[in-house]
């Protein structure tokens, strides 16, 4: 019934894979017919902590039962406390709560806008990202995107986006000049095909910014709240932005949004220049300070590498073994690993055919797996799923 009911009344923007899910406990969910999967994907990066973890359930509930909305225009205790943990953890002073990470991105790049048109440079707002970038589906997150095949049958998008390659120091020098009020990228590129940035280029970058006075913003939807082995990827390159997006994570499955920066760069906005209804609940900002201690645990984060190291090794002795896969790359558990679809299955087949095996993985651009799991994944669970590629590998290797 739920398939049909969403079939009907649902709009068809998703391909929707399998029997409804009816129940998640850590790195398992399972379905209405009672099969059980093991969770590669987290929600896409989202269930950090596991489907369902007691501790956020039982935060979720506490503040469900005392307080659930009284919008921005009054004080709330979780989001107090939480803005003060962020700024506690990371390089900024201030934060700004949305509902998700097209909205923290969205906020974002108005901030930088307005930053520069306050002080009366109103012909400095262009923007420059990297192609295969993905900033969200709002028209402005949209038009920062650097990937057309997601752009196609929504222009004209909004004007001031200057797209550069990915990595590329000497494409970004050429366009910074003084109509640029900032750059915008991703530490790790996530829906690009999971690409790191290299640590010379991203230390460049800080510095081409710092030099010419432009604004930085790190897109770390995907890659913060330890994802990537460390509270935020960019702390494994020694360089920090003047605004940094989260969102996904951050509360383990509730929906949330942050855009934080610097006391310089919040200076952008002031009293009724940005605003939202939902941003930053009570039960959202409940649910997100639960996971920030549960993720600042000691030693969590260095689980996270360990397994990532291990996970790595896995999929590189894949590589070894098979041509079909052509590179594995990623940070801490963003981890990806690209096929040759010239010849043979592509990945959007692997993703079937892992879950018919009760494995969920993701496939991107059709040539790339994507492998995201909740940050408790064990060793145990790695070396099965390995084992299922292996044997869908092996299948192809003629």
């Amino acid at each position: 019934m739920t398939i049909e009911l969403t079939q009907d009344h649902v709009f068809k923007t998703y391909s929707r894979l399998g029997r409804p899910f009816v129940k998640g406990q850590g790195t398992k969910l399972y379905d209405d017919q009672g099969n059980e999967y093991t969770d590669f994907l987290a929600g896409i990066a989202v269930c950090s902590m596991g489907h369902c973890h007691p501790d956020i359930t039982a935060a979720i509930s506490a503040q469900a039962g005392t307080l659930v909305h009284v919008s921005n225009l009054f004080y709330t205790k979780p989001q107090a406390e939480l803005a003060k943990v962020l700024t506690e953890k990371s390089f900024a002073d201030r934060v700004f709560f949305a509902n998700s990470g097209a909205e923290a991105n969205e906020a974002a790049i108005k901030l930088v806008r307005r930053f520069f048109q306050a002080k009366g440079e109103t012909d400095r707002f262009k923007i420059v990202t990297m192609a295969q970038s993905f900033h969200g589906r709002t028209m402005a997150t949209l038009s920062a995107t650097g990937q057309d095949k997601i752009k196609e049958g929504f222009y004209p998008l909004l004007e001031g986006f200057i797209h550069v390659p990915f990595n590329d120091i000497a494409a970004l020098k050429a366009v910074l000049d003084d109509t640029v009020c900032a750059v915008m990228m991703e530490p790790v590129q996530g829906e690009g095909g999971v690409i790191p940035a290299d640590p010379e280029y991203i230390k460049a970058v800080r510095q081409l910014c710092t030099d010419t006075g432009t604004l930085l913003i790190f897109d770390e939807i995907q890659t913060g709240m330890g994802r990537c082995g460390t509270l935020f990827a960019h702390e494994s390159y020694d360089v920090t932005p003047d605004i940094m997006t989260l969102a996904k994570a951050l509360a383990n499955g509730v929906p949330i949004g942050a855009m934080l920066a610097t006391e310089t760069a919040a200076q952008g906005f002031d009293i009724g220049s940005h605003a939202t209804t939902f941003g930053g609940t009570p039960i959202a900002t409940a649910a997100g300070l639960e996971m920030v201690r549960l993720i600042s645990e000691q030693g969590f984060l260095a689980s996270v590498r360990e397994k990532s190291t291990y996970f790595m090794a896995q999929l590189n002795g894949l590589k070894e073994k098979y041509q079909k896969v052509l590179d594995v790359r990623g940070r801490g558990l963003l981890l990806g690993m690209e096929l040759d679809i010239s010849k043979g299955k592509t990945a959007s087949a692997y993703v079937s055919e892992c879950f018919k095996k009760g494995f969920i993985i993701n496939a991107i651009q059709d040539r790339i797996l994507r492998f995201a799991p909740p940050l408790i994944i064990g060793t145990a669970e790695i070396n099965q799923l390995v084992a299922v590629l292996d044997s869908l590998l092996a299948g192809e290797d003629h």
